[in-house]
């Protein structure tokens, strides 16, 4: 799940608060970043539980309905269809989510004005009038509508996004706010692949995209503190063009990381790590740090290239 690209822009945050803080220790800095890796992973799970939070709420409107139709003798009648969504008992059988929920002790308590919210945006949505009113259902139909729910309803929604900042407090979890929606297309891409006949375990994303994503993470951020005097030498050379007084921090950070993977790692193409920390710029940065980024980091590669000190090729 957690792709190269998350593992470098994780980096650059904790190098930003090792240097801020100023009295941590690298190996300080290393499980900082081990422990980011784990708040993204618990948001992947947490935002999948989402599914049995929105069915369980479902469940007690109907079971209100009913105490309150016995109280008023006026007929309710309850359909369960999506409450009796097959893709939600699967995902309440989860044999793995449900254990992960309990160990990290991950709960919904902080977040449930999010979960009425988009339970009330859910049911005024012709997308769920028209799933309660088929005549026939099948569990392509129940995969829809949820995918239907994260896609459509729980991405940009402001209440999630509450409800996620409140949940970083009250469980000690970072980065939750800034990864909703890049997480929310994980988890539709879990439900996606889910099949009638499947079990879902099997079809939970690990934690990385590939094993080797964990050292690079680790790797990087050590050569980015260890070189970080000449990494320093190497940017403050070429600002001649730049004020260097109006360059944000978050930029120099930026360039020591791309300089320490260009410098560290020959198999990656210097074209692949200069278009990552640019976009990662474009994301974390000021409006315009993409453009110093990229001037930098290219009179900068040029320059090791005519002293042939980079083992690469630069178009």
């Amino acid at each position: 799940m957690i792709n190269r690209t998350m593992v470098r822009t994780r980096v650059i945050q904790t190098l930003f608060a090792y240097y801020k803080d100023g009295e941590k220790t690298p190996l300080t800095a290393k499980k900082e970043l081990i422990n980011s890796f784990s708040d993204t992973y618990s948001l992947y799970m947490q935002l999948l539980n989402f599914v049995n939070e929105l069915t369980a709420y479902a469940e007690q409107q109907i079971e209100q309905g009913e105490t309150r139709s016995k109280a008023t003798h006026l007929p309710f009648d309850a359909n369960r269809r999506f409450v009796n969504n097959q893709l939600a008992k699967q995902i309440f059988n989860c044999r793995t989510l449900r254990n992960y929920i309990d160990n990290e002790r991950l709960t919904w308590d902080a977040g449930m004005n999010a979960v009425s919210a988009i339970y009330r945006l859910l049911t005024e949505s012709k997308i769920y009038k028209t799933y309660m009113a088929a005549e026939t259902c099948s569990f392509d139909d129940d995969k829809r509508i949820w995918r239907k729910i994260i896609s459509g309803m729980m991405m940009d929604n402001d209440d999630l996004l509450s409800a996620l900042e409140e949940m970083e407090v009250t469980l000690d979890h970072a980065n939750w706010t800034t990864d909703a929606d890049v997480i929310l297309s994980y988890v539709e891409k879990t439900i996606k692949r889910t099949t009638a006949d499947s079990d879902i375990d099997g079809k939970l994303l690990p934690m990385f995209d590939k094993e080797e994503e964990l050292e690079f993470g680790k790797e990087l951020l050590q050569y980015a503190i260890e070189n970080r005097s000449a990494y320093q030498e190497l940017i403050s050379s070429h600002l001649k063009n730049w004020d260097a007084d109006r360059i944000a921090y978050m930029d120099t950070i930026i360039l020591q990381v791309a300089l320490a993977e260009i410098l560290n790692y020959p198999n990656i193409a210097v074209e692949i790590s200069l278009n990552e920390y640019i976009e990662i710029a474009k994301e974390y940065s000021t409006e315009k740090s993409y453009l110093f980024i990229n001037g930098i980091l290219t009179e900068i590669l040029l320059h090791l290239k005519r002293e042939n000190k980079l083992m690469k090729n630069v178009k």
